[in-house]
């Protein structure tokens, strides 16, 4: 029996037309194919097509699944000598779960590699104009456990911020329960954040830029203070939020033809 093997390939970000072409001949390929769809939303996605496109049956696998048993049906399958693919959400290696079984996989002499797929991550900058190399570390606004609020969130947004940096802020996505957090959830939550921690990081004048449904054919991108953004209707998920560091020229004018900025922009303070 030959050594198996385990492919992560990315989805992209909206429906399965996000999978590039060399991720389809790879699942078309495959002896069994995985989908987990918890680590992400994917608004436009339809198993049935998606389905039907690989010409094949997909074995869906949720968080207990990859978390909790480390991913061992997959491995098991490949330990067996069989090709393979675990579907993804987005790009494959931006969530940590995927790492660690890819990580597993290796170190049981499986063979693994990667598809890559359209990411949130690339595609906030390509929709609002914001420079790549000028964003931080990215974070993710979670909602509260047990009445407690992360103050991860606004620590992260002062640290990039300090070094003049863009933060992108991913928001909490929690498939099983069919929960999305909003950036109107999101930046009042931060609000709270900052009402408790009183550093002047947030405030109602912050600018702040608001994406949702990145990878549509008709994604929302809007930009102004989180005032403006607090009462704007994003319409569904998901929802991605940005809190820029100062602007370079061209980053404020991209701002408001791309995004609907008003004019200050142009000579702000963050």
């Amino acid at each position: 029996m030959g050594v198996g093997s385990i492919a992560f390939v990315g989805l992209g970000l909206h429906d399965e037309r996000g999978l590039t072409l060399r991720g389809l001949e790879v699942a078309r390929g495959a002896d069994v194919v995985f989908v987990e769809l918890y680590t992400s939303y994917m608004p436009g996605l339809s198993l049935e097509r998606l389905q039907a496109l690989l010409g094949k049956p997909l074995r869906l696998v949720d968080r207990r699944v990859l978390e909790e048993q480390e991913g061992d049906p997959l491995i098991q399958e490949a330990l067996r000598g069989r090709k393979v693919v675990l579907l993804v959400p987005g790009d494959p290696m931006v969530a940590t779960t995927h790492v660690s079984l890819r990580l597993r996989a290796e170190k049981m002499g499986l063979r693994t590699f990667v598809v890559h797929g359209p990411s949130i991550i690339s595609a906030v900058v390509g929709l609002t104009g914001l420079q790549s190399y000028r964003f931080g570390r990215t974070v993710t606004i979670t909602y509260p456990e047990g009445g407690l609020i992360s103050e991860t969130p606004y620590r992260v947004v002062a640290e990039n911020r300090g070094r003049d940096l863009h933060t992108l802020c991913l928001l909490d996505a929690r498939a099983e329960e069919n929960r999305f957090m909003s950036i109107k959830e999101a930046l009042e939550i931060m609000l709270e954040l900052e009402e408790r921690l009183k550093e002047g990081i947030i405030g109602l004048g912050t600018l702040a830029v608001g994406v949702a449904r990145a990878g549509s054919e008709e994604p929302v991108v809007k930009a102004g203070s989180v005032e403006d953004l607090l009462a704007y209707d994003f319409g569904p998920p998901p929802h991605t939020l940005v809190f820029p560091a100062r602007l370079h020229f061209m980053e404020a004018e991209a701002l408001k033809v791309l995004a609907g900025a008003p004019d200050w922009v142009s000579d702000r303070e963050p």
